[in-house]
């Protein structure tokens, strides 16, 4: 099974976007390339699949990669949350959120581990687990890991790849931006990317 390649998720919330989704990630692959996670589980499947086919072009181009949240029907990345079955065919890449004490499926490519840090995104979603409970699950889980839930900035991703995990999936700290391009940018060089 396929590592993700990227250390850093850029996860999508369509609501808090000062612009259109797709123009909003073109700008912020400006900062170089990353995997963006379609979430945005509360717009219809259509609306998701049309989305995606706007969004996969843009994110190939830059070196980026689609992955899909819970979909319907068989894509080629998926993520999925704790109890939502695995599209068949199984896709080429499949990741799961996973949470305190939940346990971790081996054929899985990589999960998110939240929440680390307490998040404005979830308010009162938790409790944060810190970087010590992130570096246990780190040493624990077959899979590679990724740090999810306030991560705000390039330290706090600097302390989580410290931990170490994989690398970090962000939210509101892109989607929320004016300039998405200089956050992506700070993230990328504090997880060492390439």
């Amino acid at each position: 099974m396929p590592k993700l390649q990227h250390r850093l998720i850029v996860v999508t919330d369509v609501d808090s976007c000062p612009r259109p989704l797709d123009e909003h990630v073109g700008r912020a692959l400006r900062g170089g390339p990353f995997a963006l996670l379609l979430r945005d589980k509360h717009l219809a499947w259509e609306r998701r699949r049309e989305l995606a086919g706007r969004l996969e072009p843009l994110l190939s181009a830059a070196g980026g990669e689609l992955i899909i949240a819970d979909p319907p029907e068989a894509v080629p990345a998926a993520h999925l949350s704790a109890r939502f079955p695995a599209p068949v065919p199984r896709p080429s890449r499949l990741g799961r959120s996973v949470h305190v004490g939940e346990p971790v499926p081996a054929d899985l490519d990589y999960i998110t581990y939240s929440p680390v840090w307490a998040t404005d995104s979830k308010p009162g979603y938790g409790p944060a687990v810190g970087l010590d409970g992130l570096a246990e699950r780190v040493a624990a889980a077959p899979v590679p890991v990724y740090a999810l839930g306030g991560v705000t900035g390039p330290a706090r991703a600097r302390a989580a790849r410290g931990a170490g995990a994989a690398g970090v999936a962000v939210m509101g700290a892109v989607m929320r931006s004016n300039e998405p391009e200089r956050v992506v940018a700070a993230l990328r060089a504090a997880l060492g990317a390439e």
